[in-house]
């Protein structure tokens, strides 16, 4: 059995670092552990390859991968891997969306606090030498309590169920819009939303955070038309994926203060274009795609990917699992 490890990325962060491999040799010493520096020889070592870790494989390169049983994509999104070859095979696709999930909710609400203290506001005031006082009280949306604010979560996987807890422990009215109401209450929501009712949620909501995948029924899920449905003070916040919202419609409805601010770690070209018009928006958080950081990120993808190896051997279901033909 041969496992295929090829993770290059120009962030250093996201590649498996040399120790990722030495210690799943040693853990498991009946694989043929194979880890690519880079995307070289890659063709190579798919054909015979029986499980691989990689961001994405194009459909001519899954083709040769005749032996190919299981993919995992150390990333929560997975929309570069179906393709339809890769649908309507046997091939088994797993995540690593409960790696992630604990860590962005952690950015999640230090983005909900910084946009409810004006922090982003401080820190220029700071640069500028102005004790502002005056200045960050006068602006609306003014400085404000986040304990009894109304956040709405779109999306309640990994990530928003942490962001829900998370939300709740610190005194927020969780809300909560999923595609299947029915399933019930997650921890810390108090009332879930069909996806039919969104608009009613966005109008319930102080602070509305996107954490759902990208799919065709969620491209552009935050227009012109759900913009303007927002509270005039509430603020949006997106973890997701950056094709959720309508960049330049966030843009005017920032500038014309539809809403009270935003705060958005994903975008729909990154880097962010040095012309992009949200650059400029001074009621706009900006962080380079940064919610998922940690300096335990190998650790816990370790943790996952050795636990789905021993119930692979075990022929047992393995954690993490995507359904391919919904995307998620």
């Amino acid at each position: 059995m041969k496992l295929l490890i090829v993770l290059h990325h120009r962030f250093e962060l996201w590649n498996a670092p040399p120790w990722f491999s030495v210690k799943l040799r040693q853990e498991f010493p009946e694989i043929d552990i194979v880890h690519l520096p880079s995307y070289d020889g890659m063709e190579s070592e798919l054909r015979d390859a029986e499980i691989a870790v990689a961001w994405s494989l194009r459909p001519e390169q899954f083709v040769l991968a005749r032996n190919l049983r299981w993919i995992h994509s150390p990333a929560a999104a997975v929309h570069q891997l179906i393709f339809p070859e890769l649908v309507a095979s046997d091939v088994i696709l797993t995540n690593s969306r409960d790696v992630h999930g604990p860590v962005v909710a952690e950015h999640v609400i230090a983005q909900v606090f910084a946009l409810a203290k004006r922090i982003p506001s401080a820190v220029r005031l700071q640069q500028q030498h102005v004790w502002g006082q005056h200045a960050m009280w006068e602006v609306e949306p003014r400085v404000r309590e986040v304990a009894g604010a109304t956040l709405g979560l779109v999306g309640v996987g990994s990530i928003g169920r942490e962001v829900a807890r998370k939300a709740f422990a610190v005194g927020m009215r969780v809300i909560a819009c999923r595609e299947h109401p029915e399933n019930g209450l997650p921890e810390g929501v108090e009332q879930v939303y069909a996806t039919s009712q969104l608009d009613e949620m966005l109008r319930s909501s102080d602070y509305v955070v996107l954490a759902t995948p990208l799919t065709p029924e969620t491209r552009l899920l935050m227009n012109v038309s759900r913009l303007a449905k927002m509270k005039p003070g509430a603020c949006l916040i997106n973890v997701g994926r950056g094709a959720l919202v309508d960049e330049s419609a966030l843009a005017d409805a920032l500038r014309t203060h539809t809403i009270g601010g935003a705060a958005l770690d994903v975008f729909s070209k990154e880097p962010l274009p040095p012309d992009s018009l949200l650059w400029d928006c001074e009621n706009l958080l900006i962080t380079p795609h940064t919610a998922a950081l940690t300096d335990k990120l190998w650790e816990r993808h370790y943790a996952l990917i050795a636990e789905n190896l021993h119930r692979y051997l075990h022929s047992q279901p393995l954690l993490a699992t995507v359904d391919k033909r919904r995307g998620y």
